[in-house]
């Protein structure tokens, strides 16, 4: 059976079970800007009732075998692949993604799936030796109720990369999804793991704002949050978490730096860029956000990755398959590119091509002369934008690399690989790619950023994973009662 009947839009809260919706909002198709239909919305009132039925159902769910646990995990992801056509098209057209995008963040969601199944059957314990002949205990329990905060780039896998986890070391989970990708944030979500047998009082999704943003990490009986999202958002998660004493996991903006030396094939090079920078239209925390070049290489690969750029097609996915790059979002996030465009080139940066729109299409844009002060080279850009900016020597290019606030991703691209492993030692970053683009992601990997871009790896590894979602009891037992001098 489909996944999604095509002939229904979700008109309920998933919040452990149908609710009449109190507020509603129209689900946008960023590049028609048609109404795809509605979704419901959640107040603070249906975040209470949600998490009221998560706190039982937390612990009926925990109790559960952990093979049954992982099968749910595994019929989930099987579910995913099997209807892989079907939920492309929501990934396109409410999210704004081409074809190729959309499969690879399906494909990957059911990874994180299949990998989160197998850490439900990981050891969740060590014994200790024990000066007092007990049995000393140190194992993991679940957490009790996770919240999730997902955005819209990649709603399906940034969501469930936390979902996954959470729910397969016994935790109920409580997620938002962005608004603008509700149901490929949310009800793909909800339909693939309770169709999987996921009990209905072990997951609620409700789609909302900031504000229900706010409630989740406001409330005392969620007590981990994961959030991926911009630096001004989790900074204020995280100042909020803190009244609370709660754990907070920030994934969160990135300016990734990638570095091109000398020695490079500057024709694979300007295509690891053009992909790092213009992949699903530059709306990417790990996006190539700065090309650093070296100076005596750096015209002809400016040339070279603009003629790359002026070779995509831009348009609708839904229509056209082939096309490379889709919509911004919406038209906020549009005129905020823009402006970093215009700004960086009144600050005396060249527009070598691109740096204009059509609706919410923004055509590849590559920047020259782009220099530490510009807002192209300070910002994340979140969107087509290719700003160049030359180095004279490998001190000059670590200088740069480790000189926004950022720190997520890096590539740096070279001939010699003992060069480029050098450089990885003196970046500042979670992540760092030798001979690659920034734009890199793998499920059974360790994956978050420093610095402004958060604080540090959540997410990835059955190790990571289960530190992010468990918490560590220390458990003792003894045949008699202890026995005391008072």
């Amino acid at each position: 059976m489909p996944l999604l009947d095509p002939g229904r839009m979700p008109q309920v809260l998933y919040a452990g079970a149908a609710q009449p919706a109190t507020s509603t909002a129209d689900i946008t198709e960023p590049a028609t800007g048609a109404v795809l239909g509605r979704i419901a919305t959640a107040s603070a009132g249906d975040l209470s009732a949600a998490v009221a039925r998560l706190i039982p159902g937390q612990r009926a769910w925990a109790a559960r075998p952990a093979f049954d646990r992982a099968a749910v995990l595994h019929e989930a992801g099987r579910l995913i692949e099997t209807n892989l056509p079907e939920l492309a098209g929501w990934l396109v057209r409410e999210g704004g993604a081409t074809v190729g995008k959309a499969m690879f963040e399906l494909t990957i969601s059911a990874q994180a799936l299949h990998a989160a199944a197998g850490l439900a059957l990981e050891p969740t314990g060590e014994t200790y030796p024990s000066p007092r002949g007990r049995l000393s205990i140190s194992r993991r329990i679940p957490a009790g109720v996770v919240g999730v905060i997902a955005p819209f780039n990649s709603p399906l896998y940034l969501a469930l990369r936390s979902i996954a986890p959470a729910l397969a070391v016994g935790n109920s989970v409580v997620v938002k999804p962005d608004p603008r990708t509700a149901v490929s944030g949310g009800t793909i979500i909800a339909e693939a793991l309770f169709q999987a047998g996921l009990p209905q009082d072990a997951l609620a999704v409700l789609p909302g704002d900031g504000a229900l943003g706010a409630a989740i990490v406001d409330h005392p009986d969620v007590p981990i949050i994961a959030f991926t999202g911009s630096t001004a958002a989790g900074r204020s998660i995280a100042v909020q978490a803190a009244k609370h004493l709660k754990r907070v996991h920030l994934e969160l903006g990135g300016n990734s730096a990638l570095v091109v030396l000398d020695d490079a094939d500057l024709d694979a090079a300007a295509g690891a860029g053009a992909w790092g920078s213009f992949m699903h239209a530059g709306q990417i925390c790990m996006s190539s956000s700065r090309h650093l070049v070296h100076e005596s290489i750096a015209d002809e690969y400016v040339a070279r990755l603009a003629a790359r750029a002026s070779a995509l097609r831009i348009g609708n996915a839904a229509l056209d398959p082939s096309v490379a790059i889709g919509p911004i979002i919406d038209v906020r996030q549009r005129d905020s590119v823009h402006r970093i465009v215009t700004d960086t080139q009144a600050a005396g940066a060249t527009v070598v091509t691109g740096g204009t729109y059509d609706g919410l299409f923004y055509s590849p844009t590559v920047l020259s002369g782009v220099r530490p002060g510009m807002s192209a080279y300070d910002l994340e850009i979140f969107g087509p934008v290719a700003p160049v900016t030359t180095f004279a020597d490998v001190d000059e290019a670590v200088e740069l690399t480790n000189g926004t606030e950022y720190g997520l991703s890096a590539g740096v691209l070279t001939g010699d690989v003992g060069r480029g492993l050098a450089f990885a030692d003196r970046i500042v970053s979670g992540n760092v790619h030798v001979n690659d683009q920034t734009l890199v992601d793998d499920v059974l990997q360790p994956f978050g950023g420093v610095r402004a871009s958060g604080n540090g790896s959540r997410v990835g590894s059955s190790r990571y994973n289960a530190d992010a979602f468990t918490e560590q009891q220390w458990l003792t037992s003894q045949p008699e009662i202890a026995r005391y001098p008072f």
